[in-house]
């Protein structure tokens, strides 16, 4: 199976109302449609490089029935319930169409483009691909063979510690503040064995990502 990042700009008759006023009526630049549930109402997890009241705004043009929203310091994310996604049919019908898995995110940025993954075969995605070309200006960014997320799951108890301890006395802070030798005082064993565990631990996190 292949991996394809496609970005996609739609003409104004076919782009998402909250899209459109992201575009036109906030400073925000970027919005990650994070999660979406299979609700006889549609219930969505996004997040929004700006302030909350920005994030309001945006979400103005939605119709939605409730909206709750979180600030952190990195952005806004905002948990809505809405009647329907409110894609235009020609889109939502290209995606229902399509044989293909669609990953999240779906980023939406205020240049107009909208850019998400899919997963599928070769045949699949090639036909999803036409279909989308008919509707916007398409362009593949990459294609890479799909290979599984490992979940950290796979870490021993023994490195999930490690990485915990190290999380805690700072040394994955920048600028660093804590050492290798800091965990093993910690953890209780000597300067190496931290180390081992730390690397292991590192690359069986690090491995999947660097696949993508």
């Amino acid at each position: 199976m292949k991996r394809t990042r496609f970005r996609v700009r739609y003409p104004p008759d076919l782009t998402h109302p909250m899209h459109d006023r992201l575009m036109t009526d906030t400073d925000i630049s970027r919005a990650e449609l994070l999660m979406w549930g299979p609700t006889a109402e549609v219930t969505t997890l996004c997040w929004y490089d700006g302030t909350e009241t920005e994030v309001q705004t945006v979400l103005d043009a939605v119709d939605a029935v409730t909206t709750t929203l979180v600030v952190d310091g990195d952005g806004t994310y905002a948990f809505v319930e809405q009647r329907e996604f409110e894609f235009p049919d020609p889109v939502m019908t290209v995606v229902a169409d399509a044989g293909v898995v669609f990953l999240p995110p779906v980023v939406f940025e205020a240049s107009g483009a909208v850019e998400f993954e899919a997963v599928g075969d070769s045949g699949a995605l090639s036909a999803f691909y036409d279909d989308l070309r008919a509707l916007g200006d398409v362009t593949i960014e990459w294609v890479r063979e799909f290979h599984r997320m490992r979940s950290n799951a796979r870490l021993t108890t023994r490195q999930r510690t490690a990485l915990e301890t190290a999380l805690s006395v700072g040394y994955y802070e920048v600028p660093r503040t804590g050492t290798v030798q800091d965990v093993a005082e910690e953890l209780g064993c000597a300067h190496s064995t931290a180390g081992e565990l730390l690397r292991r631990a590192e690359a069986a996190v690090v491995a999947p990502y660097a696949r993508r």
